[in-house]
């Protein structure tokens, strides 16, 4: 089957590109929530650094986990204007910017004209989401474009909703300071097909969590702990899921198509023994290896985005996974020294990709999914 982006498409994706590299260009993806504007690397790598969110309670007795090491009593690094205790802003979201995405139909892509929305399809919040994963766009993105229809104001990006997976261990909520409310997908039970639970939504004064390293500067974490209040939902919990992970895979995409032209144009512009490195075999091989890994993702994200089809989005899921990480790792290698320094924004897509690849499906789960559907 012969199948190409339709011109309407291209338009939507080349817009996207556009109103987010000119709202959320590299000065400002690294001017919120990053060493040089958080302090030391060990201040915004402890959870202790962005203090409780909003009013919550948060588990401070004893010991709290950070990222292998252990932290205890004394007071939190607050690191530059972030806050360690109280209400705080999440210093990765910029509430202008989320309502100008608003403005721009981003979470309100899917919801019928009727209703106030776009009037288009998963295909097409593919290609915008992709775009968003290229920009490294922080924020509950993907909880924003589910619950556009059922949370009031998330579609105008007017209010903030986070989204939790209540089946995974332990529960993590991204950017709780941020969120006005929270959405949990329950746990249910597990078939060859996805997983069917319940939902339940909650006001994020009503959840107790405690803070968690999160491996993306760009990405607070906080692991709830408890409801006080929560209310049932209607939801197609399974539509809800594979969604969740075609979203993210979509981001993952756009991730490892921009480190292949990072890479690429690193290793044009590099020289070494009076030659680009881009003329060297060896780096060749990597950014070619690069390009086949994304593409792959490409059509396998595209694919399932047309069929929404639970075992073609796992196996989406898995090679956009696979491409974004492998991606950012091999654009490490290419840039050397530099590529794990704070001057690349190598690390960056590195640090988000691991974190999307545990988020909405990981590979193991995928990989036993895709092996149960096996004939035989």
């Amino acid at each position: 089957m012969h199948f190409q982006l339709t011109d309407d498409q291209r338009a939507l994706r080349d817009g996207t590109r556009e109103l987010l590299v000119g709202r959320h260009d590299r000065d400002r993806l690294r001017g919120r929530g990053l060493p040089c504007s958080w302090g030391s690397p060990r201040s915004w790598g402890s959870p202790r650094s962005w203090g409780s969110p909003r009013s919550n309670e948060v588990e401070s007795g004893g010991e709290v986990e950070s990222g292998g090491e252990v932290e205890s009593g004394g007071e939190a690094e607050s690191g530059g204007g972030v806050e360690s205790s109280g209400e705080v802003d999440d210093p990765a979201l910029d509430r202008a910017l989320w309502r100008e995405l608003g403005d721009a139909g981003f979470f309100a892509l899917r919801l019928p004209e009727a209703a106030g929305g776009v009037g288009l399809g998963l295909p097409e919040a593919v290609l915008v989401f992709e775009e968003a994963g290229r920009a490294l766009l922080p924020g509950p993105l993907v909880a924003g474009q589910l619950l556009a229809g059922v949370v009031d104001g998330v579609a105008a990006g007017e209010r903030i909703a986070g989204l939790c997976d209540a089946a995974a261990d332990p529960v993590l909520w991204e950017h709780p300071a941020g969120c006005d409310e929270v959405v949990f997908l329950g746990e249910g039970t597990r078939g060859a097909r996805g997983r069917t639970g319940e939902a339940y939504r909650s006001a994020a004064a009503d959840v107790t969590c405690a803070p968690f390293a999160s491996v993306d500067p760009l990405t607070p974490l906080a692991r709830v702990t408890g409801r006080s209040r929560s209310t049932p939902l209607a939801l197609d919990v399974p539509r809800l899921r594979r969604e969740a992970a075609l979203l993210t895979a979509a981001q993952q995409l756009g991730s490892a198509a921009r480190t292949v032209e990072m890479a690429v144009a690193h290793a044009r512009r590099r020289e070494q023994f009076g030659a680009p490195i881009g003329s060297f075999q060896a780096v060749k091989h990597l950014c070619a290896q690069m390009l086949v890994r994304a593409e792959l993702a490409r059509s396998a994200v595209y694919a399932a985005a047309v069929t929404d089809d639970a075992l073609d989005v796992a196996g989406a899921k898995l090679l956009a996974d696979e491409a974004a990480v492998r991606n950012a790792r091999d654009c490490v290698q290419v840039h050397g020294g530099m590529g794990f320094t704070w001057e690349a924004d190598v690390h960056l897509h590195l640090k988000r990709a691991w974190l999307r690849a545990e988020c909405w499906g990981t590979a193991r789960e995928a990989e036993e999914a895709l092996a149960d559907a096996l004939p035989g």
